[in-house]
């Protein structure tokens, strides 16, 4: 199990903190794997950067005495042609977790409320708290899904956003396109919806919400992406939002100058540019998330189809011991209290993750 992290105490702390930051747990990052063990717990790709943008990490380091461009612009200017929308239409950050904290920061007061469906992406009540803003978590239902008549019902004259994620992490589950068009005309105009979209290349369902299409129609929509997934720059952190050029400009204005260093434009250039070589790559690892969900099927696992570079084993009251038999195998994977999620990652992990599930649904059969 992860190490706890110390929290501060509001009673011995030297200066005044928050009570909501002193009882706030830090985010809890996936754990390494061992020697000889496979590192299934982050959701990141297993392949090693493309050389084009090492290539361009190592020409941005001969200007690493200068600020960066503060604005990205170059870098805005392509993820509005790859998205085809407006320049303005576009905010960058450090990963699209920030540009969330930035979006947040930019509708939310203290007192105010943001829905999301739990489970979800364990980052959300982290920056909800960082801004003030009081968490409202609706359960997903049975089967892994937003339940989204619910999450409508959840909206109060409080309520400042409201954050679909599609795939959702950890379940994998999509919300439909038909879905989303009907919560968004059913909430009101003045919330703020977010569609997260960091696993949206991996996404294979025709039916599956894409963002750029509902934001078109909706002011009051906007989308988050990231390069940290498909892209495969985990270690640099490059994420983005698409939206209204009105709220476009209240996220930029949330965030802090020279978040994105040059190395990071530069490699997320690189990275959009190679798009060929990075679609071989999400090809090969879709077959083996297929591979993987063919294999839990036939060992009677009930499971729900992911669109995310990772798979959902539902193992409920059992957690703890099948995460100590997953670790047995030299499966390192991401564990929740109602179940284990486990990336899709190096070809050789599969075996020893499938005979790992197997003596995991024996015993839960018992």
């Amino acid at each position: 199990m992860d190490d706890p992290r110390q929290q501060p105490s509001v009673e011995t702390a030297p200066v005044k903190i928050r009570p909501e930051i002193a009882s706030a747990a830090a985010y809890r990052q996936g754990r390494p794997a061992p020697t000889g063990g496979f590192k299934l717990s982050s959701n990141e790709v297993p392949f090693a950067p493309l050389p084009s943008v090492v290539a361009a990490i190592e020409g941005a380091a001969e200007s690493i005495n200068r600020y960066p461009d503060s604005s990205a612009a170059d870098l805005v200017r392509r993820l509005a042609a790859l998205n085809h929308v407006d320049d303005d239409q576009i905010a960058v950050g450090p990963g699209s977790i920030s540009v969330l904290r930035q979006l947040i920061t930019a509708v939310a007061v203290p007192g105010d409320e943001i829905v999301y469906a739990w489970r979800s992406f364990e980052g959300y009540p982290s920056v909800v708290t960082l801004n003030g803003a009081t968490s409202v978590q609706v359960p997903l239902t049975d089967d892994g899904r937003h339940d989204l008549d619910a999450m409508l019902d959840a909206i109060t004259d409080r309520t400042r956003a409201v954050l679909l994620c599609s795939p959702n992490n950890p379940t994998g589950t999509t919300l439909t396109h038909d879905e989303v068009e009907r919560f968004v005309a059913s909430a009101p105009r003045d919330v703020l919806i977010v569609i997260d979209e960091a696993y949206t290349e991996f996404v294979r369902d025709e039916d599956a919400v894409n963002g750029l299409a509902i934001i078109a129609d909706h002011r009051n929509v906007v989308t988050l992406r990231t390069l940290s997934k498909a892209y495969g720059l985990a270690g640099l952190r490059v994420g983005y939002a698409v939206g209204d050029p009105i709220v476009i400009a209240a996220v930029r204005a949330s965030g802090l100058p020279f978040e994105l260093t040059t190395a990071t434009i530069e490699a997320a250039k690189a990275a959009l540019d190679a798009r060929e070589e990075l679609d071989e790559r999400l090809e090969i690892l879709v077959s083996r998330r297929n591979q993987i969900e063919a294999g839990l099927v036939d060992q009677g696992w009930q499971v729900h189809e992911s669109q995310g570079n990772f798979v959902w084993l539902p193992t409920g009251d059992q957690t703890e011991s099948a995460a100590e038999i997953l670790e047995g195998h030299g499966i390192i994977a991401r564990v929740f209290p109602e179940g284990i999620r486990v990336t899709v990652g190096e070809r050789q992990s599969i075996e020893p993750l499938l005979s790992a599930t197997a003596e995991i649904v024996r015993g839960l059969e018992n």
